[in-house]
């Protein structure tokens, strides 16, 4: 039987068996304990024992500026008894408008997490905006969780894995 693959197909082919070899890989390593995890409670939230959202950084300006901007005391609400800290009376007036318009996605943790089926922490500098959404990412010293994400170049593909993996995922223990 005479081999039809051009070198083409077969580059395609090496280069999808390395990215799943990395995918692997950067999951042992998290799962490993390389990472540090955090344990919360059954919710779907990564939150502190304070109840305070995304280390107080404001989801309107994720959302709205593209920005991280740690958020004010002052300028808080709290919505589904988790607090969002925002910059300003006028961030925090646009979130109690429509607040699940600012939710992040999968409760805060990492997306690149959630799409390997497990939940991290992020780094609340590392994030992306996408179709009216913002995603977060883990960042250490082992691992860039948004770069690894961005090299796949098929966002609209892992949120769809992602998501799917959050319906088990939010009601577990990290």
């Amino acid at each position: 039987m005479k081999n039809t693959s051009t070198p083409k197909t077969k580059f395609k082919i090496q280069q999808n068996n390395i990215m799943k070899n990395i995918k692997l890989s950067v999951l042992l390593i998290l799962i490993l304990g390389t990472t540090q995890v955090f344990a919360q409670d059954k919710k779907a939230n990564n939150i502190d024992n304070s109840n305070i959202a995304l280390e107080g950084f404001s989801p309107v300006s994720y959302l709205d500026l593209g920005i991280a901007q740690k958020g004010l005391k002052q300028f808080k609400s709290e919505y589904q008894k988790v607090v969002y800290y925002f910059t300003s009376n006028e961030q925090k007036q646009k979130f109690d408008k429509n607040p699940s318009k600012y939710l992040p996605q999968y409760g805060g943790y990492c997306a690149f997490g959630v799409y390997a089926g497990a939940k991290f922490r992020p780094n609340p500098y590392k994030f992306i905006v996408e179709n009216g959404k913002y995603f977060l990412y883990l960042y250490n010293l082992e691992l860039d969780a948004q770069q690894l994400w961005l090299k796949e170049n098929n966002h609209n593909g892992l949120v769809s894995q992602a998501d799917k993996n959050w319906k088990s995922l939010r009601t577990t223990y990290n």
